[in-house]
């Protein structure tokens, strides 16, 4: 009692998203995180769907685009490098992802400055 295997399925779906959060799924795929956790790929998605519901890899890419929407907000780093310091392989990906999470490309968010 009290160890995180007594407490059940929610234990490794909690582990899984910190290490996504953490950028796990960046360098590495779903089948990685999987053999991390000690279970099968399958098993994984049928927890996410049951525990989170979404697939892995759908709440990687939305932790990629958070990720990507707060060093828009912080800085002047151009939306390419934004893209992959927030995880993303390619900038059409980090549009097309920001584009369905958000309703808008990510270059709306830029403050327009006046001069």
């Amino acid at each position: 009692p009290g160890s995180p295997a007594w407490l059940g399925t929610a234990t490794t779906v909690g582990r899984a998203l910190r290490m996504i959060e953490d950028g796990f799924l960046d360098a590495n795929n779903v089948n990685d995180l999987a053999d991390k956790l000690g279970i099968g790929s399958r098993h994984l998605s049928r927890l996410f769907a049951k525990h989170a519901g979404a697939s892995p890899s759908q709440v990687a890419a939305t932790a990629r685009v958070q990720r990507a929407k707060r060093m828009i907000d912080a800085g002047n780093m151009a939306l390419s490098e934004i893209a992959f310091a927030a995880g993303f392989q390619s900038v059409r990906r980090f549009n097309d992802v920001f584009k369905a999470l958000y309703g808008r490309p990510p270059s709306s968010l830029r403050r327009k400055v006046n001069v």
